[in-house]
């Protein structure tokens, strides 16, 4: 779809690129502090994109943890619906598609090995009002394990 079509002109593009460059890095850092490894951001596995590929640990000795391919989305208004809301069933079957492909991979295209662990899809929603006015404080996270495929 052309960005006249859709109403969306290169600089509401950039805009939306920008709000979302900054989403995953919020949801990379936030995973990071509870403990999560990145291994990887912005993967493409065939014709998808994996927003962020982490390892949750298992909090149980002798378990390695779980491989999570997470989906990032991010609004600064609530204008639009929720980031949950977003998320429709082409995008989750895509997410499963990517996440499948990427289990028989031995390798990222970077040549960082994918680690041998269970394997679970994610969806983390990032509210990232803005800094000043209603809703400031900073980004806020809801984190959905294990979405389901439809």
């Amino acid at each position: 779809m052309s960005h006249a079509a859709d109403g969306a002109g290169p600089g509401l593009a950039r805009l939306r690129r920008r709000s979302g460059e900054r989403g995953e890095a919020l949801a990379a850092a936030h995973l990071e502090s509870i403990g999560w490894t990145i291994v990887a951001r912005r993967v493409r596995v065939g014709r998808d994109e994996i927003d962020v590929l982490a390892v949750e640990p298992s909090g149980t000795p002798g378990n390695s943890g779980t491989l999570v391919v997470v989906e990032v989305r991010t609004r600064t208004t609530d204008r639009y619906g929720t980031p949950e809301e977003s998320v429709d069933r082409a995008k989750v079957r895509r997410l499963y598609r990517a996440a499948s492909r990427l289990r028989a991979l031995p390798e990222l295209p970077d040549g960082t090995p994918v680690p041998p662990l269970p394997l679970r899809v994610d969806l983390l929603a990032v509210d990232d009002a803005p800094a000043i006015g209603p809703g400031a404080g900073g980004p806020t996270f809801r984190h959905l394990r294990a979405i389901e495929p439809v």
